[in-house]
């Protein structure tokens, strides 16, 4: 595996290599420590399998490079790394195409599992992003119109109503996966797909994918990172 940790920090860049080369031996690990040399080794290096990115570099804000990684380099994923760590910024870079956002203050052990998880296929989200004191949802009838009520028990993804391919669906939501993207894998037509999303978007009771994303962790599910149906 090839990766790239672009930070201007050297004691962070250490750090990220130790937990990188923890996570697989034989990778093969880049830096750069501002975006015009990280620029020049994404080109350099095609094969990239993941680019870890601080928010606050010395010649560009984070964002604005992350905007033009998704943009032009749509292949590579993309991780967040920052002391910049506040909800806000945590779901904007997610909004922005990141596949997770790893917090500078972070455990190895927590690193790690971020990276685990991206690698499989998730998208990590740190705490910050998830509501801090929202209760579980209750289950409703799938033909109910009714909101769920706060509280009760933890509920399944089938308590909420959602079938086994919204499931498939939402299964590939976590993985970051477009809309096409889901077309393909399922071999399904897009009118469906966006059918499936919307009653994805109304059973959380959310309106876009990263609250979905977010929804999915607060509520613990365990979903498939891939397809069961």
């Amino acid at each position: 595996m090839k990766f790239l940790v672009v930070d201007d920090h050297e004691l962070i860049r250490e750090a990220m290599r130790g937990a990188l080369k923890q996570l697989d031996g034989d990778a093969a690990i880049l830096e750069a420590a501002d975006s015009r040399q990280a620029m020049l080794l994404i080109d350099e290096n095609a094969d990239l399998d993941l680019i870890l990115l601080d928010l606050n570099l010395p010649d560009r804000d984070g964002f604005s490079v992350l905007v033009e990684l998704r943009k032009t380099y749509p292949a590579i994923s993309v991780v967040v790394m920052s002391a910049q760590q506040d909800h806000d910024s945590v779901v904007k870079a997610l909004n922005l195409g990141a596949v997770g956002f790893i917090p500078k203050s972070a455990t190895r052990k927590v690193i790690l599992g971020a990276l685990q998880l991206v690698m499989s296929g998730g998208i990590y989200i740190p705490p910050q992003a998830l509501p801090s004191e929202q209760p579980p949802l209750t289950p409703t009838a799938p033909t109910s119109q009714a909101k769920p009520e706060t509280g009760g028990d933890k509920v399944s993804p089938a308590d909420l109503g959602l079938t086994g391919r919204q499931i498939d669906v939402l299964a590939l939501i976590m993985q970051g996966k477009s809309n096409k993207a889901i077309c393909r894998v399922l071999d399904l037509s897009e009118p469906t797909v966006k059918s499936h999303v919307s009653a994805i978007l109304r059973a959380l009771k959310v309106s876009n994918r990263t609250e979905i994303v977010v929804a999915v962790n607060a509520l613990k599910w365990d979903v498939p990172t891939t397809p069961t149906s």
